[in-house]
């Protein structure tokens, strides 16, 4: 009795063990077919670009996620988090989505950078929101989205969202080519799909 007692808590702490090593954790408390955890940003927000080029800030909350097909990415604001999805960020690049139906968001964690280069984050944020006017950059000045969503530190997340703001696809950290693949189809299935059901309300 005291053998198989051992052998149970051994296999326990097997368990506890095998789940904090990095790739095997689910860290964050998405759930496929619901609305992520509500959060609003006040602290940065989202990026607006004027007409004078100019960039403006105003506050943002996840409820403004619906309405179009979206593949967000939450980043810490380092380099080394950058890298760990640019091969998915160049596909979708390539991918040529209608802007009318979807649009990638990007929310960057500004209280999760090296020390002293959150203003410089910010400023290559603006950059890009000027190069790719269509894409939506949103800055969490307070980390509200990384404790909400109990996403990982200095890492990225990526996850799909359907039209009506749910949860479709969720990943800590950096995705492999047959993953990259898998998301892009994954999005142009959602984006047919929002296409039919726009096309079958405006025929009734």
């Amino acid at each position: 009795m005291t053998d198989n007692r051992r052998r149970g808590t051994r296999a326990i702490l097997l368990i506890m063990a095998l789940l904090c090593l990095p790739g095997l954790a689910m860290a964050h408390n998405f759930v496929v077919g619901k609305a992520v955890s509500p959060i609003a940003i006040s602290d940065g927000g989202e990026l607006i670009l004027n007409d004078d080029d100019s960039i403006r800030y105003q506050s943002w909350n996840s409820a403004q996620l619906a309405g179009k097909v979206r593949i967000v990415q939450y980043i810490a604001g380092r380099k080394s988090a950058k890298k760990k999805n640019s091969l998915l960020i160049k596909a979708v690049e390539k991918a040529h989505f209608p802007g009318d139906v979807f649009q990638p968001t990007t929310i960057v964690n500004t209280d999760d950078v090296i020390f002293g280069t959150s203003y410089f984050v910010r400023g290559k944020i603006e950059k890009n929101k000027r190069r790719y006017a269509w894409a939506q950059f949103i800055i969490d000045g307070g980390g509200v989205g990384r404790n909400r969503w109990q996403l990982p530190e200095e890492s990225s997340t990526i996850f799909v969202l359907n039209h009506q703001g749910q949860i479709v696809w969720a990943k800590d950290g950096g995705l492999t080519e047959k993953e990259v693949s898998e998301v892009i189809t994954l999005l142009w299935k959602l984006i047919s799909e929002q296409a039919r059901s726009a096309a079958k309300n405006e025929t009734n």
